[in-house]
């Protein structure tokens, strides 16, 4: 299906059919594409406070629907669940074997140094990521117990192109996961000493308070339907 296909779905979908606080971008039998917003859960959390959630609110509108991959409560964007067991073990398969394209954006303090000024081809930052038992559930890099971790991140030729410009000294970045760790992205970038704008778990308290919310998008998801095969593309615009 392309881009076109996939933009005419989410814009004919049933807004009466809308989980609160929820947007469904494409839904039939296979899977749903969502929009989730900053600051809601992916998943049930420990405590009675924290059992509000995307994967909670869908499934009372989509009773079949189970949770593929999460994102982090304070990034928005794309997210897939399965529609039922089986299609799950088929999405879950696909997460694993890395055959799944994620893209995000982001908004970092300063400017990164690229190759050459004005670069925009892809950079790689490969440092292993564990947990820092100390103070879970943050992470850190660790040479000796780190998981290998990669993300792949270039400067944005066009800053604005969403009709948005990003503070100043900041940068908007495009960011690939090329492995999935916990909390990947936002280590990484704070490794490369440009941590995320309002990042309230590894940016220091100034560069926190320059937002409103942690400004880390899911922008761009690309994948193969599990049931046909098709491949499937969806954008979904930073809205910051």
């Amino acid at each position: 299906m392309n881009a076109e296909a996939v933009s005419a779905v989410a814009d004919n979908a049933d807004s009466s059919a809308q989980p609160p606080g929820v947007e469904v971008l494409f839904a039939d039998d296979a899977l749903l594409v969502l929009r989730k917003p900053s600051g809601l859960l992916s998943v049930p959390g420990r405590g009675a406070d924290k059992q509000d959630c995307l994967s909670l609110r869908v499934q009372r509108l989509y009773p079949d629907a189970l949770v593929v991959h999460r994102l982090d409560m304070a990034t928005s964007g794309l997210l897939v669940m399965a529609r039922g067991a089986a299609m799950q073990r088929l999405l879950n398969r696909a997460f694993a074997e890395r055959a799944v394209d994620k893209r995000y954006v982001a908004v970092v303090a300063g400017r990164p140094h690229a190759s050459t000024p004005l670069d925009t081809a892809w950079q790689e930052i490969d440092l292993p990521i564990a947990v820092d038992w100390p103070r879970r559930p943050l992470r850190v890099i660790d040479s000796v117990n780190g998981k290998p971790s990669v993300t792949r991140w270039r400067v944005l030729a066009d800053p604005s192109a969403d009709g948005l410009s990003p503070p100043e000294d900041s940068t908007r970045l495009e960011l690939e996961p090329v492995t999935g760790r916990s909390h990947q992205l936002r280590v990484h970038l704070q490794a490369l000493g440009h941590p995320i704008l309002g990042d309230t778990l590894y940016a220091p308290p100034q560069i926190q308070a320059r937002a409103g919310r942690l400004l880390l998008h899911a922008s761009a998801l690309t994948l193969s339907h599990p049931a046909t095969g098709e491949r499937l593309a969806f954008h979904d615009p930073a809205p910051f």
